[in-house]
């Protein structure tokens, strides 16, 4: 039996090393900050007709004005430019018709399975709270629901249906919770939300249960090589040495990558989440506030609001201006939203410059592999990236194209 280090504690690492494990493999996991840090501050949303590249045609047009103002759905700190302006030029490269219209594809391929892929995790014994109730998407301009139609159509190759456009009664009918600012929604029905605490408590269990070793507080700082290969990793508890190794750092990748001999340009786009107890949730459906960049999640015994995007380096710092302000605009669509009391929350989420993940064997070492850099899209695609990860590595090869999230494709970058 052959071991795998799988070097980060988050829904993807942890959803590789299951998929690992539950064929057969020794693997332990290697956790130095705290697990989940990712999915800390995310909605739970999984949103195959949703996963588009966040550099897109028209993105820095809109955001441009309104960037360097903290209260801002896309906040860029002006402390953090001098290390992003190389970041920054290359997603600004990358938000064009023809990148954007290549990632999406690519990203739907890899979603094809994703339901399928979570409803396995819970046959396997993985315990979580999911519910499959769709997404609406809420607007208050009509005309701004083209894009995700746009999407959609796209996508209907692949199996995605395009839904019908809403008009207020309607969506009041569906969600009262709505406010009569929104004037036209879309009912995506095949989408799903988790709670993401569940889906990484019960990970973690059935890794257990399958004799993983899971280690928290071990950070990795650095690799012993020989010739092509790495032999194992430096940690702060000594060396651990394996055939394989996963990298799945989320935004501390690009250090261990640079010790390895290549660039993974991802940069922490922190997000934000306000978790409000209540006997019933607050909303019926998840709802996406779409100008407000705002998804709302309701679970058991709790109503959520998630999003935001913030560009400030590593910096878990939770910015109380910067929810208060997410809160104000979040009520222009739901006039009922109004904490009193909740608990507020910041993730680090880790984004590449063309928005899409790394997927697949590092560059020049031939058992050292990569998954991370899946922005706001982690929960989504994690079964689906284990999946292809866990054929690499027991099988040496896998059936989806990889190519899109190469861990080379920005060759000797130096972001």
């Amino acid at each position: 039996m052959s071991t795998t280090v799988v070097i980060g504690g988050g829904v993807i690492g942890l959803c590789c090393a299951h998929e690992l494990a539950r064929r057969g493999e020794r693997v332990v996991v290697l956790e130095g900050e705290k697990p989940g840090a990712a999915s800390w501050a995310s909605g739970g949303w999984v949103v195959p007709t949703f996963s588009g590249p966040l550099p897109a045609p028209g993105v820095i047009r809109s955001i441009l004005p309104s960037m360097l103002r903290r209260a801002s759905p896309f906040f860029l700190n002006p402390m953090a430019l001098p290390e992003l302006t190389g970041w920054l030029w290359s997603f600004w490269r990358h938000s064009n018709a023809r990148d954007y219209a290549r990632g999406l594809e690519a990203v739907a391929a890899l979603n094809r399975r994703t339901m399928a892929l979570y409803d396995a995790l819970q046959q396997d014994g993985v315990s979580f709270e999911m519910h499959k109730s769709g997404v609406l998407f809420a607007y208050l301009d009509r005309t701004h629901a083209a894009h995700l139609l746009e999407d959609l159509d796209h996508l209907e190759p692949l199996g995605y249906r395009r839904p019908e456009m809403l008009g207020p009664r309607d969506l009041r009918d569906l969600e009262p919770a709505l406010g009569p600012a929104v004037v036209a929604g879309l009912l995506v029905e095949i989408e799903r939300h988790i709670r993401p605490d569940t889906l990484l408590d019960g990970l973690r269990r059935r890794l257990t249960q399958l004799g993983a070793d899971l280690r928290t507080g071990v950070a990795v700082t650095n690799v012993r090589r020989r010739h092509s290969g790495v032999v194992a990793v430096v940690t702060t508890q000594g060396d651990v040495a394996a055939d394989r190794f996963l990298l799945a750092a989320g935004v501390w990748s690009n250090a261990l990558a640079r010790r390895c001999g290549f660039m993974l340009p991802v940069q922490a786009a922190k997000g934000y989440c306000v978790t409000v107890p209540s006997a019933a949730p607050l909303f019926r459906r998840p709802i996406y506030l779409s100008g407000a960049r705002i998804v709302c999640s309701p679970f058991h015994g709790a109503s959520q609001i998630a999003g935001w995007l913030e560009l400030s380096g590593i910096n878990p710092r939770v910015d109380a201006y910067r929810i208060e302000a997410m809160t104000r605009l979040a009520t222009r669509y739901l006039p009922g939203w109004r904490p009193a009391q909740a608990e507020r929350r910041a993730g680090m989420r880790p984004l590449m410059p063309d928005g899409l993940p790394v997927i697949g064997p590092a560059p020049r070492l031939e058992n050292l592999f990569v998954a991370t850099g899946h922005g706001m899209l982690g929960i989504t695609l994690a079964p689906a990236t284990a999946r292809v990860i866990a054929d690499l590595i027991t099988r040496g090869a896998a059936e989806e194209d990889l190519a899109p999230f190469s861990p080379g494709r920005f060759g000797g970058a130096t972001w």
